[in-house]
């Protein structure tokens, strides 16, 4: 298992790594769909804390992977056997995510746990072909990554309440300091091109959610037929979505976001910012359910909430990605235009128009963007 080329050409993202994403398409959905189901009952702090701690182990999992792929790579038996047993712990976490938003973390934790496990042997493997510093960082991260799998253990036997998050907040800054750790005196070499290549493969998974909420949508309309004056506000919604859903989509391969990790700290910076932009992304979602919900009678909570469920996770995912990747690359008019468009976005919720002008002006984002894209940049790769 020797490390790969970080400056290979057309290095692109492998059958497997498709294949291993599948998985998290499960995952995501379920935390989603348990996120809206909390928000139409307006259980709003205990879905938002469960979602961003589920989230957490989901992003987690698959932002280790990814980093470990672009530098270890080999696509040998043993490596797709490895990668197939992470993608078992996948599923039982997926599997637990109703268990969790109801307090029992137990399976979640079980299934998070064999993937880091698989991810150990990945790594003692890849240090016995190493040599020098790059052995050292990947017997760290073995050693890292062990560590805090007894404190997740540990973690189940802390009763549900706020000690519990405490600790999870805790352990998950520790998980997250592994690489941190690891790498401060020698990285592993990560392949620019095939790292954002994985991270936008990713933002499309979640994207996908919201598309299935526009369709969900439709097929809410089907059913209300005979009562027009449902119809008509569920068929905009799902209008709506689809251009918001489209505008995130186009907003963030606008950049070319192989520049945003040129150093090992702006590595970091991109690939831990992503949670957010990932979470809000799914959390879209959910967001559009709850509408769906408000249209149908099927929920009863304010209608200002209920925009605020769609508000904020486009606000977060615009920010974010502005963040990370736009603000770099672009001219004073364009990084005037995004914060102004986070506020519009947020203003919407208080306006008694669901997403109408929240898809202008996710509409006129895109067109400034498009106007001000320089000239031979196509965007990110």
């Amino acid at each position: 298992m020797l490390p790969r080329d970080p400056s290979q050409p057309h290095r692109a993202a492998s059958s497997l790594e498709l294949f291993f994403d599948l998985v998290f398409v499960v995952a995501v959905s379920a935390a989603s769909a348990q996120l809206h189901h909390a928000l139409s009952h307006g259980d709003f702090v205990h879905g938002i804390t469960s979602y961003a701690m589920l989230f957490f182990a989901i992003w987690w999992a698959w932002m280790n992977f990814t980093w470990f792929a672009t530098s270890f790579d080999t696509d040998d038996w043993l490596y797709r056997l490895t990668t197939i047993i992470q993608m078992g712990g996948v599923l039982v976490l997926a599997a637990g995510v109703p268990q969790a938003f109801e307090g029992n973390f137990t399976l979640p934790v079980i299934g998070y746990i064999v993937m880091r496990v698989a991810m150990i042997t990945q790594w003692l493997r890849a240090s016995r072909a190493a040599e020098g510093p790059l052995r050292t960082a990947a017997v760290r991260y073995a050693v890292g990554i062990a560590t805090v799998q007894v404190l997740w253990i540990a973690f189940l036997l802390i009763p549900s309440g706020p000690l519990q998050l405490i600790a999870f907040v805790v352990f998950a800054l520790i998980e997250i300091g592994v690489p941190v750790f690891a790498e401060y005196r020698h990285q592993t070499p990560w392949h620019p091109h095939h790292i954002t290549e994985r991270y936008g493969l990713f933002t499309l998974i979640v994207l996908g959610e919201s598309l299935l909420a526009s369709a969900n949508a439709i097929i809410k309309a089907i059913d209300e037929l005979d009562d027009a004056e449902s119809l008509a506000p569920l068929i905009a919604i799902s209008a709506l979505t689809l251009i918001v859903t489209a505008s995130l989509w186009w907003i963030y391969f606008w950049p070319p976001h192989h520049r945003a990790i040129t150093s090992f700290r702006r590595s970091l910076r991109y690939g831990y910012s992503h949670y957010f932009v990932f979470a809000a992304a799914a959390a879209f979602s959910a967001g559009i359910e709850v509408q769906l919900d408000m249209l149908t009678h099927e929920s009863h909570i304010s209608p200002t909430a209920a925009s605020l469920t769609v508000s904020i996770p486009i606000a977060l995912f615009l920010l974010g990605i502005w963040w990370i990747a736009i603000r770099d690359n672009a001219d004073r008019i364009v990084n005037a235009v995004m914060p102004i468009g986070v506020a519009l976005v947020l203003l919407d919720a208080f306006l008694p128009t669901s997403i109408a002008i929240t898809a202008l002006v996710m509409v006129a984002i895109v067109v400034v963007l498009v106007w001000r894209q320089p000239t031979g940049d196509e965007g990110a790769d």
